[in-house]
């Protein structure tokens, strides 16, 4: 593989993961907490479709189609029954709650579906497998659909945030909810209605795992890794730094693997910790966006 080619792919995998790390930064935007389950309700996601499209015999598309509406309605669900009250018990609370939430998501999903590994990619065709060739450079079919519908995500949501009368009222809730609540925006439909469109962009990215690697009960954790690295290099909250930070991340595990196919996830980690040490040092804070 040449460098530029190793870049290619980089920029493809970051797709992935700016994807994964959509609804995390949503959610923190809004409501400035950690979902430490992020990764295992995108897995979560990405088993329903895979039943559906095994179980079901229903083609991978139309399986996820059927998916989203589902994860908008779980998330929710889980916002007015769960992290709302979370919420009232301080910054700590809820971290604690989500992080029971992934336990509860993770032994279910074993009890359900075994330790097992799955894939869609034995449904998807060529999809999965299939690449253009340009010169010297490899652009696969599926990388490149991954970074189209992230870019057109986050951007979508991006211009949510900033045209729509629900991007203000999203806003206005993350600035000050007593304040919003004055003025007729209640916060708490607000919040759900963010935490429902993060657990769908993970449900979407859960399934593009699916169909580009392999998913187990257990790949929420390491998910939900990546997706954070990725919102911590683009930066906290910031819908368009979240896209660039899963760009930098899978562009520097793709040139870690170029120089030693064992620095691959090691060179991420690096970037992420060189990021950490240079935006939050002593006297060079920088605020969320």
């Amino acid at each position: 593989m040449t460098w530029a080619n190793a870049i290619l792919q980089g920029i493809f995998l970051g797709g992935l993961y700016a994807l994964f790390a959509c609804g995390l930064s949503l959610m923190f935007g809004v409501m400035r907490i950690i979902n430490l389950a992020h990764g295992d309700l995108a897995v979560l996601g990405a088993f329903v479709v895979w039943w559906a499209a095994t179980s079901l015999g229903a083609p991978p598309a139309p399986a996820l189609i059927g998916a989203l509406p589902l994860a908008l309605a779980l998330g929710y669900l889980l916002q007015v029954t769960v992290l709302t009250r979370s919420l009232r018990g301080g910054e700590l609370t809820p971290l604690l709650t989500t992080f029971g939430l992934a336990i509860v998501i993770q032994n279910a999903l074993l009890l359900i579906f075994s330790p097992d590994v799955r894939s869609l990619a034995t449904v998807t065709g060529s999809l999965s497998t299939g690449s253009w060739r340009i010169g010297g450079l490899t652009v696969p079919y599926l990388g490149l659909l991954i970074l189209i519908v992230a870019t057109g995500v986050l951007g979508g949501l991006q211009l949510v945030l900033e045209r729509t009368g629900f991007g203000r009222e999203m806003r206005a809730a993350a600035q000050d909810p007593d304040t919003a609540a004055l003025v007729g925006v209640p916060a708490t439909a607000v919040y759900a209605r963010a935490t429902a469109i993060a657990v769908a962009t993970a449900t979407l990215a859960g399934t593009f795992l699916a169909v580009h690697s392999t998913i187990d009960p257990a790949s929420g954790p390491t998910q939900l890794i990546f997706a954070f690295e990725a919102v911590v290099i683009g930066g906290l909250g910031s819908l368009r730094g979240t896209l660039i930070g899963g760009l930098v991340l899978g562009v520097a595990q793709t040139i870690g693997a170029q120089i030693d196919p064992q620095y691959s996830i090691l060179a991420g980690h690096l970037v992420f910790l060189i990021v950490l040490l240079v935006r939050f040092s002593p006297g060079r804070l920088v605020p969320a966006t």
